[in-house]
């Protein structure tokens, strides 16, 4: 069986969703009949197949009530993450056609957001309010809606990833858990730890997969290692999903500590959105065992690589083999590459996906010479065996704590600082995050280059982006290397700070 409702009617009592901090949660009857009552209230609103809404909400259970509603009246869902400023939010608000926000109240940019028209604003408490004026049952004309997540762009602008909404009936079985119940044999006996912002593709998309596979997800509100490991034990996880930071903070904790919980029901501890360090992800499993699984792959759903704990002691760093699309490696004009030699990572086979409202950065995504194929923007190389191996980030994205970072966004408003003649900014090497956010500043007079004058720049981009975009630490130059074109080589900035790299191309 392949959704919640399937299950709401064998196992109507069985926990779809419980809180780590003890919190309600909800019963698979449950949320059927909230996420019945959710659609029949888009419908009062006159929201219709192909429409779209949002939530910006914490990690609750509402979230899945928004989903599930969504899911069964045909529309685009789209997450929105809790630090982002108002102005952010109005953005995604705006350029995804949202007819619909679902918020909390605690959310710090609410207040801000521009009242448009067109645009239904309700917090959890109006939310819950009105399901409970609405009728139950399902809405007479369901149709099978689906995610539409935002990431950044080079630009700065977040995009729209829209993916073509399926077809059918909407209990339908569904390609992404149909995927994942094949990978890791996720079915009903299981339990899921979610324990990272459901804003995020990867937590939603897994979670939801597991309502359609009729496991119990395990949410935590916000992730706290130990907190984490105690949700295992008590809860007897089967599996989760975790960023390589998580795994740092958990390695961190006393080994006593760690040794404390039992954590024998885990089956798979999943891992992805950053890279993962060699000598961590080593402890991870000489400490959980051979249960760790990797995979790569990005929100527009264009293939996928995966990789086995055991495979991986074998081909350390590496991210795996394509388990779903087939690689290529290519070069700038679009040629595929021989093994062994580094180029673009492209793939054939997976979802045909679009940018929403960027024809432009759609194009550039694809192969110049085979159209079919699609990249993410990242570099690597294949080995003889088949493996992937990522060497760099085309696009320079920073990744810091399994957050993407487009640094131009930064370098835009830093420039508009009276004082800032030129910036640039980068990921660097961060013990805990992987990456951190560093400006490099060629302000307009370099007696300005002080320590008050990194604290003042840090807190003008805190006043107008989301903290976690922000410069951890700025340095500053007198003078930035950019080429007579203009444009920035970013290159020999990093070089700075990536010691090991220095031989990469960007």
């Amino acid at each position: 069986m392949s959704h919640p409702r399937l299950h709401a009617r064998t196992s109507p009592d069985k926990p779809a969703v419980v809180m780590s901090d003890g919190a309600p949660g909800l019963s698979y009857a449950e949320l059927e009949d909230r996420a019945n009552r959710g659609a029949h209230l888009m419908r009062s609103l006159g929201i219709g197949r192909g429409d779209s809404i949002a939530f910006w909400l914490p990690n609750c259970p509402e979230v899945f009530e928004v989903y599930w509603a969504g899911q069964r009246a045909g529309l685009y869902i789209t997450p929105v993450a809790t630090a982002l400023t108002a102005a952010e939010a109005d953005y995604i608000l705006e350029n995804s056609g949202a007819k619909l926000l679902v918020a909390s109240p605690a959310i710090a940019g609410l207040a801000g957001l521009a009242r448009r028209t067109g645009l239904a604003i309700l917090t959890v408490e109006e939310w819950r309010a009105a399901l409970a004026r609405q009728p139950a049952g399902p809405i007479g004309d369901e149709s099978p809606g689906f995610h539409m997540v935002y990431s950044s762009g080079t630009t700065g602008r977040p995009k729209g990833i829209r993916l073509p909404l399926p077809e059918g009936e909407v209990t339908a079985p569904h390609q992404l858990s149909d995927q994942i119940s094949a990978r890791y044999g996720l079915g009903p006996d299981d339990v899921y730890l979610s324990p990272a912002p459901l804003y995020h593709t990867a937590p939603l998309a897994y979670s939801t997969a597991c309502h359609r596979l009729g496991a119990t997800v395990v949410q935590m509100p916000k992730f706290e290692p130990e907190e984490a490991l105690m949700a295992i034990e008590r809860h007897r996880v089967t599996m989760t999903q975790m960023v390589p930071t998580m795994f740092v903070r958990l390695l961190k904790l006393p080994e006593a500590t760690r040794r404390r919980h039992d954590l024998s029901s885990l089956r798979h501890v999943i891992h992805a959105a950053a890279p993962c360090p060699v000598p961590v992800k080593r402890a991870m499993i000489e400490w959980m065992g051979p249960i760790l699984f990797e995979y790569y792959g990005g929100s527009e759903g264009n293939g996928s690589t995966g990789i086995t704990s055991a495979e991986w002691l074998q081909k350390p760093g590496s991210v795996g083999k394509a388990g779903w699309g087939t690689l290529h490696i290519c070069d700038d004009a679009g040629d595929e590459l021989p093994a062994g030699e580094q180029g673009i990572v492209y793939f054939e086979g997976g979802w045909d996906f679009q940018y929403l409202g960027d024809p432009e950065k759609t194009k550039d995504s694809r192969n110049p010479k085979h159209p079919s194929w699609s990249t993410l923007g990242d570099v690597g190389y294949v080995d003889a065996d088949g493996y992937l191996f990522l060497t760099d980030r085309k696009s320079h994205m920073i990744i810091s704590g399994g957050v993407n970072i487009y640094p131009q966004e930064v370098e835009n408003l830093l420039i508009t600082h009276p004082k800032v003649a030129d910036a640039a900014v980068i990921g660097v090497p961060d013990p805990d995050f992987g990456e951190q956010v560093k400006a490099v500043v060629q302000p307009m007079d370099m007696a300005d280059a002080t320590p008050a004058f990194a604290d003042e720049l840090t807190a003008f981009c805190k006043a107008h982006i989301s903290h976690v975009k922000c410069p951890r630490s700025v340095d500053f130059d007198p003078a930035l290397p950019r080429l007579d074109n203009g444009k920035l080589y970013k290159r020999l900035i990093r070089d700075r700070y990536w010691p090991a790299k220095a031989g990469l191309t960007g």
